[in-house]
């Protein structure tokens, strides 16, 4: 089966503009041959179910603070671990 070419590719041929170089690919992602991002390699997911308006704050929070939603949950993870007379481990 022939390669389908890209609407970029029919509208550069149609406009009878030359080729242009190919730009250099870069991957979509991070992810390693193994799957693997780099820097989660030995981490594990935790997750739940929350109500939007939950999500929306907890990100609200994020931005005026300047973190990622990922610091906000490590510091409340590492919150209910303390309370719980736990390690800080997250």
């Amino acid at each position: 089966m022939p390669k389908r070419s890209s609407l970029s590719e029919a509208l550069r041929q149609a406009s009878g503009k030359p080729e242009s170089p190919q730009p250099e690919t870069r991957p979509t992602h991070l992810a390693t041959k193994t799957g693997h991002v780099p820097g989660r390699r030995g981490k594990k997911t935790i997750a739940g179910f929350f109500d939007p308006a939950a999500s929306r704050q907890l990100r609200q929070i994020a931005l005026e603070e300047g973190l990622s939603v990922q610091e906000l949950l490590r510091e409340a993870i590492n919150d209910l671990f303390e309370k719980r007379g736990k390690s800080r481990i997250a």
